[in-house]
């Protein structure tokens, strides 16, 4: 029957969306601070995915290391700006995703990022035996093809996201120096007004002097 390959399939997506633990987060790191996220894996085997962006702040730079249970470093980088990793979870506990913003002395970093743990999918319906026929239909297969569309989706609109907010951050930036630039330009051209009054009437107030003008 035609409803068994639906059913097939709705069971499937259920069994996808049961096997995906994920988190999207966004976090200030102040100048010389340090922050950790952890997550917890199940079963040795797992798929840990992480994706880091720096949105705002400095030259837009982080450290950044990843560690296992047994605090060993599984990855690492210094002075990234971002990054979309996928690491197999070999030991079953807590990992530690940290960010260290120590390349800066001033100013602080706003970071985008996502820590995913997916289990590997079986591609066949989690039915019981006698219910739905275990095999891979056609239509599980475009949910297939239609989930790594997309994940190219989602990727691309992390990345349009980070370029608008750099891009805004640059604007904001620079908004603010031609700012200061302004006032002190303004200042300095009063004070040589000020200065040249001063000088002018100390030509002319001084006694027992004679100037030539």
């Amino acid at each position: 029957m035609a409803v068994l390959p639906f059913l097939s399939s709705l069971f499937f997506l259920l069994y996808l969306s049961l096997t995906v633990r994920a988190a999207a987060l966004t976090t200030s790191l102040a100048a010389n601070e340090r922050l950790c996220f952890y997550t917890d894996v199940d079963k040795a085997g797992e798929k840990i995915g992480f994706y880091f962006a720096v949105q705002s702040g400095g030259s837009f730079d982080i450290d950044f290391d990843i560690k296992d249970p047994n605090e060993k470093v599984l990855l690492e980088g210094e002075r990234e700006r971002q990054g979309d990793y996928v690491l197999t979870a070999n030991t079953v506990g807590e990992y530690a995703f940290c960010f260290e913003n120590d390349v800066s002395t001033l100013t602080p970093k706003l970071v985008d990022f996502d820590i995913m743990v997916e289990s590997e999918p079986r591609r066949e319906a989690p039915a019981k035996p006698g219910q739905i026929a275990e095999q891979t239909s056609a239509l599980e297969e475009s949910i297939f093809r239609l989930n790594g569309m997309l994940m190219n989706i989602k990727r691309l609109q992390k990345h349009f996201h980070t370029s608008e907010n750099r891009g805004f951050s640059i604007v904001k930036s620079t908004q603010n120096r031609i700012f200061w630039y302004a006032i002190l330009q303004t200042l300095g051209v009063v004070g040589m007004a000020a200065l040249q009054v001063y000088v002018l009437q100390t030509f002319f107030t001084q006694t027992g002097r004679r100037y030539k003008v």
